[in-house]
Parts: structure tokens; sequence; C-alpha cells
């Protein structure tokens, strides 16, 4: 699954594919946000560990992964 997190003040975005479900990232995001956690932490699809602070979240996108087409599309 694809995740987009955008940042406060900063025109980049974090993108990474992670192997959890968008039901699991969402809960996840919306327990920190709403617990008043000081960062929220989730892994990529090949282990990296990225926190970010939740003041700094300005939104997040889920977005299931597409399957790759091999060879021409008409």
């Amino acid at each position: 699954m694809d995740i987009s997190i955008g940042i406060n003040n900063s025109p980049r975005e974090i993108n990474f594919e992670s192997a959890q479900s968008s039901s699991e990232v969402e809960s996840i995001i919306a327990e920190a946000l709403n617990s008043d956690a000081k960062y929220v932490s989730l892994r990529d699809a090949k282990g990296k560990l990225y926190i970010v602070p939740t003041t700094a979240v300005a939104y997040v996108e889920l977005g299931e992964e597409e399957s790759r087409r091999v060879g021409f599309v008409a």
C-alpha cells in the first residue's frame, strides 16, 4: 500500500510503501492524533522506520498498490 504524509511548512511529502493494510495504518495514525502522542511511527515494506511528529502532519494519503501491467495497454 502506498502512503503519503504531508508535512506542515514543507513543500515535500514523505512517500513509501507499506505491507500493512490501509485500515491498520489509518487506526495507527488516528490513535496517535487523538491521544495527543508526540509522534507517529510507521514501517515501510523494506523495514525502514519513519517517525513523524504529530504536530507536523498536514495530511495522510492512503492508497492501495496498483498491480503492475506487463506489455502494451490498448
